[in-house]
């Protein structure tokens, strides 16, 4: 099995939940009594951690000491994107050959055993690329996964971007990817950001893939609520709920 290390893009500020959470970056906003970024980190600690790279930002001190030397950081100095800030780690991969996760600070909810199974599966196809997938009808805004005639990944359409006939796409995409960390850095330096936020998306690396007949599959996560992220304090409800409830439901089978 190939190497693999993780990148965690956690830069950001979170405008919309700082009347709640003060000027503390995003990720380091807290869940159950705990930073959301410290779910992320449990569900991706099937890779050592002298193999994962945090994407700081925005109030970077906090989460600098929060963790310690654990983790390498790599500064985003300005926020463009999270292609921006996945490319801002290319020199740390330069000499790299493997596979490398991608995940964000702001999504706790995904599952260990869903992440190490499809990193396993990923790198027993000899994938590009790797992208996790769900349904959830209650997520109206989420990212489509488009496919062809013949069931092949084609891209992902925004949401807000859909036409009426994607808007009735099922197939969600949950923003978690796994690359072959060569093929990634080589397509990264052909994002371009037209765009009305003028950002580079990682979400567009696949797509980008596929066009240069690199292969892209996909990893189906049964459970459509993994999707959830944080942006607002709405949201932080939502997902408070969902963790307590799966706690909950660990006590049980203990």
């Amino acid at each position: 099995m190939k190497p693999i290390r993780a990148i965690v893009p956690a830069a950001g500020k979170g405008k919309r939940l700082q009347k709640i959470s003060g000027d503390i970056p995003k990720a380091m906003f807290k869940i159950g009594n705990r930073p959301m970024i410290d779910f992320v980190m449990d569900n991706i600690s099937f890779i050592d951690e002298e193999n994962i790279y945090i994407v700081v930002g925005c109030g970077k001190e906090a989460i600098i000491e929060h963790f310690g030397d654990r983790y390498h950081y790599v500064e985003q100095k300005e926020q463009l994107g999270t292609g921006h800030a996945v490319r801002e780690c290319a020199d740390a991969f330069a000499d790299f050959d493997g596979n490398v996760l991608i995940t964000f600070g702001d999504m706790p909810l995904f599952r260990y055993e869903e992440m190490k199974e499809m990193c396993r599966l990923h790198d027993e196809h000899g994938a590009d690329c790797t992208l996790m997938t769900a349904e959830n009808e209650s997520l109206k805004l989420w990212a489509r996964v488009v496919r062809d005639g013949n069931g092949n990944f084609q891209g992902i359409v925004e949401g807000k971007d859909c036409t009426p006939e994607q808007a009735t796409i099922k197939e969600l995409f949950s923003g978690v990817m796994v690359f072959n960390s060569k093929s990634l850095f080589e397509i990264l330096p052909r994002l371009g950001c037209a765009n009305v936020q003028k950002e580079y998306y990682v979400t567009e690396v696949p797509e980008l893939m596929v066009k240069c007949g690199m292969k892209v599959e996909t990893y189906f996560t049964k459970d459509g609520d993994d999707l959830r992220g944080i942006n607002t304090p709405e949201d932080l409800e939502i997902c408070e709920s969902i963790l307590e409830k799966r706690l909950a439901l660990q006590g049980a089978k203990a």
